[in-house]
């Protein structure tokens, strides 16, 4: 199974920017469109929870799974 994130879904609900939630949670644009790709081994649980915070939703909503 494979984890797919759906950050960037999310983003063009909430109509921000990637540059914009990077900002306001503390990391940085090259992280955070690491993170977008899927090309990140992990993430910090408690940026995470900054994320949904600012795109008011939940992790779930983030990510998804496919067989």
């Amino acid at each position: 199974m494979r984890v797919v994130v759906t950050l960037d879904v999310m983003l063009a609900r909430r109509k921000m920017r990637a540059k914009d939630l990077a900002e306001r949670i503390g990391i940085t644009e090259a992280n955070l469109s690491l993170l977008r790709t899927g090309k990140v081994k992990g993430v910090r649980f408690e940026t995470l929870g900054k994320i949904c915070e600012v795109l008011e939703c939940k992790p779930g909503d983030l990510l998804d799974a496919e067989p």
